[in-house]
């Protein structure tokens, strides 16, 4: 990389752009990538001078706020070209991330043909298979022969976003079936489309979620997926390049609303530190002012407190231990949420296993808590007279906190599911507030009854 920036800075000096253009245009499409990442200045300059062909392959690759920084500083002629070779798919995308102004300015300068499909695309719902579709794709008649087929082939083929899938389609437009090329290949001429046709039609709504196309290409061996309307009409096709994107940005997401922040929707160096604030301030407010009902808790047991004072010694233990078995339930149900592991109807099962896990977890913990302060006081009087009462105290409320924990972690993505909220939103730090206060509660209850006639005795 050291010496392409040395070679590029030279030509650059020189200005040379005749060697800067063919020097470009030999390199590797990420090579340039890198370049743009090195030299932001002069990323403006590279996608002009490469052949348009591979100025739009660099610039599908480039992160949105350079591709905004760029089409900024671009002639208009050749923004207008980026714009109108973009497949449609990245074109919609790239729309929908543009300030409204830019947009419009970019849409009026397409043709007539470009203006009506990405207006078709963008009235889709932002989350929408729709949003991710591109009507580069071919399509046959049903009463083909396979000689046909590849004549068509030959002549629009060259357009499509991919040709391992040929969709067979009535006169109306509706999908009747997608048959591989493989498949078409291996027969002879003469044979109809008809013939090919198994009826195992696998499609997506263009009004679905994007998160459950990513659940349909994850469990079905396909490198695109049809779209179709409410009336089965072949709208267009989506392809995996693009659900892999969406399944990272998704993961994404969800790993910074685990973190107890919202959705960062520019990279981490890139956001304005007052934007940045912004995300996070919220959640550590909500946060923070759950906290406020740990010290209401811890007052309303004050008395206890005052007569042990040695339960005190214990508080910061059981807090952890079931904000941590909270946040681990969540994490993992989260995630198996995304995967299409778990759905709101495996809820009983959750349970059931939670509730095992959560006994067997708090069981381990409770047994080496008790065993920390069996050893302690054969060293110490720090825990007084009545240390196996304290012990059993603790062990006992590591247990039934543990449990709690473990039933609210799993239990509120699926709640939050049910009613139509995002799962992720019962962030670790979310439930790990809930199972401070609660907790809290847990280990006065278990130490009123266990200590009532010893160290809390009126």
């Amino acid at each position: 990389m050291e010496e392409m920036v040395e070679q590029i800075e030279l030509l650059l000096e020189q200005e040379d752009t005749t060697q800067l253009r063919e020097y470009l245009n030999n390199l590797n499409i990420s090579d340039v990538e890198e370049l743009i990442d090195e030299l932001p200045e002069h990323g403006p300059l590279f996608i002009e001078t490469l052949s348009i062909s591979r100025a739009v392959n660099v610039f599908r690759i480039l992160d949105f706020p350079t591709q905004e920084r760029i089409l900024k500083k671009l002639s208009g002629p050749k923004s207008n070209e980026i714009i109108t070779e973009l497949p449609p798919d990245d074109r919609t995308a790239l729309f929908a991330d543009l300030h409204g102004d830019v947009v419009k300015t970019l849409i009026l300068n397409l043709s007539p043909a470009d203006r009506k499909e990405a207006l078709i695309l963008l009235g889709y719902e932002e989350d929408s298979v729709g949003r991710l579709m591109t009507p580069d794709y071919v399509a046959v008649k049903k009463n083909w022969d396979v000689n046909r087929v590849l004549s068509h082939i030959r002549r629009y083929g060259k357009n499509s976003e991919t040709i391992d899938v040929i969709y067979v389609i009535d006169e109306k437009g509706v999908l009747l079936d997608d048959i591989r090329i493989r498949e078409i290949l291996l027969v002879t001429p003469e044979t109809k489309i008809s013939e090919l046709m198994d009826g195992r039609l696998i499609a997506l709504d263009a009004n679905d979620p994007q998160e459950e196309a990513i659940n349909v290409f994850r469990m079905n061996n396909r490198t695109a997926l049809p779209v179709t309307d409410s009336e089965n009409i072949l709208l267009g096709i989506v392809t995996v390049d693009d659900i892999l994107w969406i399944a990272n940005e998704e993961y994404t997401e969800d790993i910074q609303k685990i973190g107890g922040t919202e959705a960062l929707d520019e990279p981490y160096l890139d956001i304005n530190i007052f934007r940045l604030v912004k995300k996070r301030v919220g959640w550590l407010i909500i946060l923070f002012l759950g906290e406020m009902l740990t010290a209401t808790a811890m007052g309303f047991f004050e008395k206890q407190i005052e007569k042990a004072v040695v339960l005190a010694l214990f508080i910061p233990l059981i807090i952890s231990s079931g904000g941590n078995s909270g946040s681990q339930a969540s994490t993992l149900i989260i995630q198996a949420m995304a995967l299409g592991e778990v759905t709101i109807k495996d809820w009983w099962r959750v349970m059931r296993r939670e509730i095992l896990s959560g006994l067997m977890l708090g069981g381990t913990l409770g047994i080496i808590g008790f065993m920390r302060i069996f050893i302690w006081s054969q060293f110490s009087d720090t825990y007084g007279p009545y240390w196996p009462l304290v012990g059993l105290t603790v062990g006992l409320a590591l247990v039934g906190i543990v449990l709690w924990g473990s039933l609210a972690g799993s239990m509120l993505p699926l709640i939050l599911k049910k009613l139509g909220a995002d799962p992720a939103t019962s962030s670790a730090p979310f439930v790990a507030t809930l199972v401070d206060v609660t907790g809290l509660i847990i280990y006065f209850s278990v130490a009123v009854n266990i200590l009532s006639d010893t160290l809390l005795k009126h």
